[in-house]
């Protein structure tokens, strides 16, 4: 059994980062060494005091210590590192590249009345469960050792148990948007025959080989899987 420190270093990069982030902010905001405010996601003062900051400050908290707040976390270094390490397999740019597109595209729906919300760093959690559950669409989940159903359906049993313990959906729903909206265009818009509008930029590509992050890129082709039935994951991935 490897210790808690062996445990951490396994970890790749990106996945690692933003949890490790996560646990901390919420550490100093419960020791109230961090106002919150100050990294809320309020357009008012992005805008008009220039507090950009707060565009990306957003995204790592996740609420106070509390079991939804380990549950959150757990679904990082499960669903997070399981993509970085299969399906991103040295392909960290392809994966910040996700992770990227996915907050861009929560922010525009948090512009929208009914998304609303000062922290977002819920719904990519929610989006990273979302790529998982079409990247291993037929692993089995067994949840809370009563129900047992394939990947594939996941985040919606997890919406429904949201709702059923009176926890907002509006969360939930972005993170499923944003999710479906990378996973059609970098997967299933290409499978259709259409062309990867969201591939990985250069600049993303040279910063991570420029800095080292991650394992090295793989440049042998991968193959290609089944490519029949809707309980499939990815087959290839053009370019980005």
């Amino acid at each position: 059994m490897s210790s808690p420190a062996e445990f951490y270093n396994s970890l790749p990069p990106i996945s690692k980062a933003y949890g490790t982030l996560c646990l901390v902010t919420t550490t100093l905001a419960t020791l109230k060494l961090l106002p919150i405010y100050y990294i809320a996601l309020i357009y008012e003062q992005v805008f008009f005091r220039l507090q950009v900051w707060r565009l990306l400050t957003n995204f790592i908290f996740l609420g106070p210590f509390s079991i939804n707040f380990g549950i959150r976390l757990l679904m990082i270094l499960r669903y997070g590192v399981q993509l970085e390490n299969g399906p991103f397999n040295r392909r960290t740019a392809d994966f910040l590249w996700m992770m990227i597109f996915g907050s861009s595209t929560l922010l525009l729906l948090a512009a929208i009345p009914f998304f609303e919300s000062y922290f977002l760093g819920v719904s990519l959690v929610f989006m990273l469960l979302y790529v998982w559950s079409r990247e291993f669409p037929n692993a089995n989940i067994n949840i809370y050792g009563l129900v047992q159903l394939k990947a594939f359906y996941l985040p919606w049993a997890m919406l429904a148990l949201d709702v059923i313990f009176g926890s907002p959906i509006a969360p939930d729903l972005c993170g499923i948007l944003a999710g479906h909206l990378y996973y059609f265009l970098t997967v299933l818009h290409p499978l259709a025959g259409g062309r990867n509008i969201l591939q990985t930029p250069m600049w993303l590509r040279k910063m991570v080989a420029k800095y080292k992050i991650g394992a090295p890129v793989n440049t042998q082709a991968q193959p290609a899987g089944n490519t029949g039935g809707v309980f499939r994951g990815r087959s290839y991935r053009v370019g980005g």
